[in-house]
C-alpha cells in the first residue's frame, strides 16, 4: 500500500481527529487540515496533497464551492466528499464539480479506504485490504502492550527507589 499525503477538511475538530487517526492507521500521512472551504483552498495550494477528504457543510465556504475552486485550479486534484445521510443531492452536486467519491458518516475504516483508493483509480482487493487492516491493528496492539510493559518496569523501579529511601 502506497503512503499518501492527505488533507482533512472539516469544521468539526472531533471529525478531523477521528478521520486523521483512521487514515494514519491505514498507513497514510496527514499533511494538513482545514476547518472551512477557504482554508482548504489555501492549504491545497500550499501542501498539494495526494488526496483531500472534504466535508460538505461548513461555515464561510462549503465543501462543494471549495471542491469546485480547487478542481478549477488543479484539475487533477483527488477530493473525496465527507457527508451525512440525507445529503445525497449535495453529494451529486460535488461529483458534478469534480469530486472523485464520497464517504458517509459514521466512518467505517474499509469504506474510507475504498473511497480513497477509488479516487486514485486503484483497484481494491477486499481480502488483501481486510488482512492489511487486521495486521495494522495487531501492530498497534503490540506497540501499546510494549509501552504498558515499559511503563510498568519504570513504575516498579521508582517504587523500589522510594521504598529504599
Amino acid at each position: 500500500m502506497e503512503i499518501m499525503k492527505i488533507m482533512v477538511v472539516d469544521d468539526s475538530a472531533i471529525t478531523v481527529r477521528k478521520l486523521s487517526m483512521m487514515l494514519e492507521s491505514l498507513g497514510h500521512r496527514i499533511i494538513a487540515t482545514a476547518a472551512n472551504g477557504k482554508e482548504a483552498i489555501e492549504a491545497y495550494r500550499k501542501y498539494r496533497p495526494d488526496v483531500v477528504t472534504m466535508d460538505i457543510t461548513m461555515p464561510e465556504m462549503d465543501g462543494i464551492e471549495a471542491t469546485s475552486a480547487i478542481i478549477g485550479e488543479f484539475p487533477d486534484a483527488k477530493i473525496v466528499m465527507v457527508t451525512s445521510h440525507g445529503q445525497e443531492k449535495m453529494v451529486l452536486d460535488a461529483l458534478k464539480v469534480g469530486a472523485k467519491g464520497y464517504v458517509i458518516k459514521p466512518f467505517q475504516e474499509i469504506k474510507v479506504y475504498e473511497a480513497i483508493e477509488k479516487a486514485c483509480k486503484r483497484v481494491v482487493i477486499q481480502e488483501k485490504l481486510l488482512a492489511e487492516i487486521e495486521q495494522r491493528k495487531m501492530l498497534a496492539l503490540q506497540r501499546d502492550a510494549a509501552a504498558l510493559a515499559a511503563q510498568a518496569v519504570i513504575d516498579a523501579e521508582a517504587d523500589e527507589r522510594s521504598a529504599g529511601q
